[in-house]
């Protein structure tokens, strides 16, 4: 059977996540990803997504001290670093420096071990890259903040803001698994030859890079700030509307429904309402443009997908464009790791078969 892009084939049984887009589901570890993730730090959330299991209290402190641990990168990785070309996107130079973590010291670590070590360095890796790109220097990790907030500070060297931290982290949890999406398959398919995780995760990288999986939410973003303020939001919509451009942020390509995800996050911005501007903007439009949308195109039911959402929280922090998509893949590395880990553990390498349509 041919089936352009493999759409609807099965090729992997997995326990790690579900995606029902017909329900608008997405689940984690059998869970419905709003019980996964709320009130779970980013470390706990990984630790589930990588064992199945929620963490005792002293694995939890043990996951946390090795992230930080962790956090310090090899020494032959920071100078490959500081001699990559700062005309280079994050993304490419991203994947040059996890290449370099192939040594022999790092193959000989448990797969679980170097899944937690390039958890730990990638945020850290992409905020020197950044800073290396705009000629600043590298600022040092923090010991006593958290996964999400060290992020945060590396990128600036500035104390972040509590609803800057819940925000992104609400974010990087909510998009840390989507199931067989083309980077997690590109991650199954490379370790599937019996090839090692650094591979994996180099692999799953270049494809997150392409603008049909990674894509940065920047559409979104433009529209925000046309909007500027909540008394300008039907004019703006309307004036789109009447001449028939896409509404960014609306519709999924697979949920038939409104996106979870999209549900989550809205309701953490409502909660952080009346702290930061633009997430007040955010929930003021998404009612006024479903209403519009309702109004301009009965019964076609958009909803809201996580890039509307995502985009507010990445203008709040300030985020440059640039590393919206390395801001994806640090959350996203802890779904990649774990169908690494899935995979080895019983591993058949992929091996489909093409259909020859020439002379």
């Amino acid at each position: 059977m041919f089936q352009k892009g493999l759409k609807g084939v099965i090729a992997v049984q997995t326990k790690i996540a579900s995606v029902d887009g017909d329900k608008g589901e997405l689940k984690y570890r059998g869970l419905l990803v709003d019980q996964a993730v709320e009130g779970k730090t980013f470390e706990e959330t990984a630790f589930f997504l990588w064992n199945g299991a929620w963490p005792e209290k002293d694995e939890l402190h043990a996951l946390v001290e090795e992230l930080k641990k962790e956090r310090i990168l090899p020494v032959h990785v920071t100078a490959i670093a500081e001699l990559l070309p700062a005309d280079v996107s994050i993304m490419d130079n991203l994947r040059t420096l996890v290449s370099a973590f192939s040594s022999r010291e790092f193959g000989l670590r448990s797969p679980k071990g170097q899944a937690l070590a390039l958890t730990a360095a990638l945020p850290v890796m992409a905020a020197m890259l950044y800073r290396h790109k705009h000629g600043l220097k590298p600022v040092e990790a923090r010991q006593d903040l958290g996964h999400t907030a060290n992020f945060l500070w590396m990128l600036n060297g500035q104390e972040p803001l509590n609803v800057h931290i819940e925000a992104l982290d609400t974010y990087l949890k909510l998009t840390m698994e989507h199931g067989m999406n083309a980077s997690t398959f590109a991650a199954r398919v490379t370790v599937s030859t019996e090839s090692d995780m650094v591979a994996a995760i180099t692999s799953a990288l270049g494809t997150m890079k392409g603008p049909l999986h990674g894509g940065a939410p920047s559409g979104v973003i433009d529209l925000l700030e046309e909007i500027q303020t909540p008394d300008r939001i039907e004019s703006v919509i309307r004036t789109k509307l009447e001449h028939g451009e896409k509404i960014m942020g609306f519709g999924h390509r697979i949920y038939r429904t409104e996106d979870p995800r999209s549900i989550i996050l809205r309701k953490k911005c409502l909660a952080l309402q009346g702290e930061d501007e633009w997430l007040d903007l955010a929930t003021a439009a998404e009612t006024e443009i479903i209403r519009l949308l309702n109004l301009h195109k009965p019964g076609r039911a958009l909803h809201t997908n996580v890039e509307f959402y995502a985009a507010a929280i990445m203008r709040s922090i300030d985020m440059p464009p640039e590393l919206f998509t390395p801001s994806f893949s640090i959350a996203r590395i802890v779904g990649w790791t774990a169908h690494v880990l899935e995979q080895q553990s019983d591993n058949v390498i992929f091996r489909p078969q093409s259909e020859y349509i020439g002379n």
